[in-house]
């Protein structure tokens, strides 16, 4: 598929651009600045070399452009508003959500919602013809850019169309090791999100590095 990332230049967006491209997807690597999109995609061919020969650079006008899929990988901050920019190209498209509104208070870290509910629904607010679908929340920005490890992690996936959660399940099953799980219509992005703040609390109070891992299914659901 052609997919775009929004945000591409930050931790997340550029880990889960890279690995996309690394299991053959063309990925257009979308910035507010270009010219540092180039620079980041120059940093990741120069790592990883022909893993990433399907990777590009390009504004966000040009990641919002892509075909089939449309990763929102800004800050947390920024997902609505770009969005919302970004809302005529969008439409019809699958989009997928995946920041987490969160605050540090010392040794914990606290969950923050829109109005809308979750950050999903806001963007499905922001670009009403998109089908939104919330995904990739709890998998750590530095395992995604980490193409020489396997990943350890469940993706569960929220969406109100079943086309699009389909699309972003086959996107999840293409990454070695990853896995993905039905979570439902985009209602539920609200605890997926909240859940991001305790298991990042769990993660400081015990100096690890835990990721989300469901027990007691053995074959990814579908709609």
């Amino acid at each position: 598929m052609e997919i775009g990332v929004l945000g591409a230049t930050g931790p997340a967006g550029k880990g889960l651009a890279a690995r996309l491209a690394s299991v053959g997807h063309d990925v257009v690597a979308g910035s507010r600045d270009a010219v540092r999109s180039s620079k980041t995609v120059a940093s990741l061919r120069e790592r990883w070399g022909d893993r990433v020969a399907k990777l590009r650079p390009g504004s966000n006008d040009d990641a919002a452009a892509a075909r089939e899929v449309v990763i929102v990988a800004t800050t947390w901050e920024a997902a609505i508003t770009t969005a919302e920019a970004h809302a005529d190209a969008l439409a019809g498209k699958v989009v997928v959500s995946m920041a987490n509104g969160l605050e540090r208070t010392g040794d914990e870290f606290r969950a923050v919602l829109p109005a809308e509910g979750s950050l999903a629904e806001g963007v499905q607010a922001a670009a009403p013809d998109a089908l939104v679908v919330a995904a990739f929340q709890h998998v750590p920005a530095a395992a995604f850019a980490a193409l020489d490890r396997p990943l350890v992690s469940d993706v569960i996936v929220c969406g109100d169309e079943a086309r699009a959660c389909q699309t972003v399940l086959r996107l999840v099953a293409d990454m070695p090791h990853l896995h993905g799980f039905d979570g439902g219509s985009l209602a539920n992005a609200l605890g997926i999100e909240a859940f991001a703040a305790v298991l990042l609390t769990v993660n400081v109070r015990h100096h690890a590095k835990a990721t989300l891992q469901l027990s007691g299914i053995d074959d990814q659901p579908h709609r």
